[in-house]
């Protein structure tokens, strides 16, 4: 039987020399790796008490909306500023090399609400980090993180302390 990292395509030197860049591409390629995929990522979280998904652009669609239809939960995208057409709040958060800033509209889910976090990956973790500002900018409750890469050596977790991360693959020190 096929693992996860099975299906997924280690690209050396991308995007620079000295990156082993993990291509999800070859998972979704294939109908029994996405498959294992969001079902390995629901099992991780199904004893998590949440109202509602939210993913990252965009590959958090990818594996959020998916798993929100399975559980018949609400889905709600975070997407890049400038992309939702109604009220929205934003977050700022810092890149390797400048910033960048992340949106949800005003009205995505009722204060309270309890939120599952989920994207393809984290690996340093300033998007993560402005996922759960965005959340609870809106008066959600941040009741997990959901990816389905880790990369611990870039130490993501660290930056998250005090939240459930759960991953369904690690790469560490590889």
């Amino acid at each position: 039987m096929k693992t996860i990292k099975d299906y997924i395509r280690t690209i050396p030197d991308f995007p620079q020399p000295g990156v082993q860049f993990r291509d999800i591409t070859t998972l979704l390629q294939d109908a029994d790796g996405l498959q294992l995929a969001v079902d390995t990522m629901l099992d991780l979280v199904k004893d998590l008490d949440y109202d509602v998904i939210c993913g990252a652009e965009s590959r958090g669609f990818l594996f959020g909306a998916p798993m929100a239809y399975r559980q018949h939960k609400p889905f709600v995208l975070i997407r890049k500023k400038g992309k939702l057409p109604g009220r929205t709040v934003s977050q700022s958060y810092d890149l390797e090399y400048g910033s960048t800033e992340i949106e949800m509209h005003e009205d995505s889910f009722p204060a309270g609400s309890k939120v599952l976090l989920v994207d393809d990956l984290i690996a340093t973790g300033g998007t993560t980090e402005a996922m759960i500002k965005l959340v609870e900018k809106l008066g959600g409750k941040v009741a997990g993180v959901c990816v389905l890469i880790e990369l611990p050596d870039l130490k993501g977790r660290e930056k998250i302390a005090g939240y459930r991360l759960d991953s369904a693959v690690s790469y560490e020190g590889e």
